[in-house]
């Protein structure tokens, strides 16, 4: 089990508390067999929603890479299906992965994703947490669609303003491609957003008070600070790499701050 907390908040038997949800990342429908079919990926996901629904959090966001191949209609399906058994009650957001909307993305592949999966940057509130979900790949390949990564730079700045004028306690950015692994001024690679962009939209969030942003895309765990902002990269629901095991995140908000533990599938509590 890999443990990443300020203090540990998760109750101990039942229900979690009210301000508790759940992260899952990377189901990645097709990601096994190289899009030639997807039932190990349906058995892990089924088993996180079970979980969801056993542990009844407020709510459980999943950190992109639904599907394997963007566009691929039956994967999409396969995701809105299992996803679709979470209890009614527990309220549920999808975020886009680079395999959502391709690595560059591009006006058909956005239209694409937005028709089968929704908006892919938007604002939602549970109790005291607003919740803002970004389109990483904007951050991080905005070449092909360089107006509709301003426009989210531009959105997200407005609705962080928004959230402080109305006093809003727990500002939480949710993307898939994480800023950074371990150090905000790590070296531009495949798993983080390059440093230019990443400085640019990190002031802005230490400007709104936001200290967390929760990622996936490593499909290992990995974590680092930026001051008092933390960067919380979520192993996986689907394939694991490199020896991780898959799992999700349990994440309890309270007046004392945000606390977060990653649990492999074999030691959910």
């Amino acid at each position: 089990m890999t443990i990443r907390r300020i203090a540990l908040g998760l109750a101990c038997a039942g229900a979690l508390a009210a301000q508790t949800f759940i992260q899952m990342s990377d189901p990645q429908f097709g990601m096994y067999t190289k899009n030639q079919g997807f039932e190990h990926e349906t058995a892990n996901f089924e088993f996180a929603i079970a979980t969801a629904n056993r542990l009844k959090p407020a709510f459980v966001v999943v950190t992109g890479d639904l599907i394997n191949q963007a566009g691929n209609a039956r994967q999409s399906a396969e995701y809105r299906r299992v996803a679709a058994r979470l209890d009614p009650k527990i309220r549920l957001f999808s975020v886009p992965g680079n395999h959502d909307v391709e690595n560059e993305p591009t006006r058909e592949s956005l239209a694409a994703y937005r028709e089968r999966f929704g908006a892919d940057y938007y604002t939602f509130h549970v109790g005291d947490i607003a919740g803002f979900v970004l389109n990483s790949s904007l951050e991080k390949a905005p070449q092909n669609v360089p107006e509709e990564a301003a426009r989210m730079e531009r959105w997200l700045r407005t609705e962080l303003a928004k959230a402080r004028q109305d006093g809003v306690k727990h500002p939480i950015v949710f993307q898939h491609i994480p800023f950074f692994l371990a150090d905000p001024h790590e070296e531009d690679q495949y798993f983080n957003i390059p440093r230019e962009t990443r400085q640019r939209y990190l002031k802005m969030l230490h400007e709104y008070g936001v200290r967390q942003v929760f990622a996936g895309h490593y499909h290992r765990n990995s974590w680092g600070l930026d001051g008092d902002l933390e960067m919380i990269t979520t192993g996986p629901v689907g394939m694991p790499l490199d020896g991780a095991r898959s799992g999700l995140r349990l994440v309890t908000v309270s007046d004392s701050g945000v606390t977060h533990t990653y649990f492999d599938f074999g030691e959910l509590p």
